[in-house]
């Protein structure tokens, strides 16, 4: 497919101003959604995924590509939690979607960047929607050159206002709603 990198080598992170410095819960972002693809096109088991990422990829050099470090916890977290949750998360991210386009439809290595996001959305309050949402759209641009990131941000916004909505309530010059 074009515009797509290869999911299963480190993404590289572009050198243009508009890009920033990965930390370490992005690049936990990014190897969990690298994970997420790797599980749903081999059907790898979660225990054997997470050993392997643990052991051989986070932090470390593979084929001559330097993988970053990650902030482990978040990686099995978001691993864990996708999941755990994703016959709960599948139909609201469906519902996200345009009508035309099922989950089903949409490619792996953004099915497994919206349901990272989604559960993300769900279950971690203690993160921003606003940034859960950025972080991901950067994952995708990790990968994708095209429209991939716009309908990350579409669809993780339209689930943001859905699952957490007092956090988009805009108030007025008085403080009120």
């Amino acid at each position: 497919m074009t515009g797509k990198a290869d999911p299963d080598k480190p993404a590289r992170q572009k050198n243009d101003n508009a890009s920033r410095p990965a930390n370490k819960r992005g690049v936990a972002r990014l190897a969990a959604v690298q994970a997420l693809y790797q599980m749903d096109i081999g059907g790898a088991p979660l225990t054997n995924v997470v050993s392997e990422y643990t052991a051989f990829r986070l932090g470390k050099e593979i084929d001559g590509e330097q993988y970053r470090d990650a902030d482990e916890q978040w990686f099995k977290h978001i691993l864990a939690g996708v999941v755990a949750d994703q016959k709960f998360l599948d139909p609201y991210i469906h519902t996200a979607l345009k009508e035309d386009w099922p989950l089903k439809r949409i490619d792996s290595l953004l099915r497994a960047i919206l349901r990272a996001g989604g559960y993300e959305l769900l279950r971690r309050r203690d993160v921003p929607a606003k940034v859960i949402i950025s972080e991901y759209i950067d994952v995708a641009k990790a990968f994708f050159e095209d429209d991939e990131p716009g309908l990350v941000n579409g669809v993780l916004d339209r689930l943001a206002h859905e699952l957490r909505s007092p956090e988009f309530d805009v108030k007025d010059a008085d403080g009120q709603a």
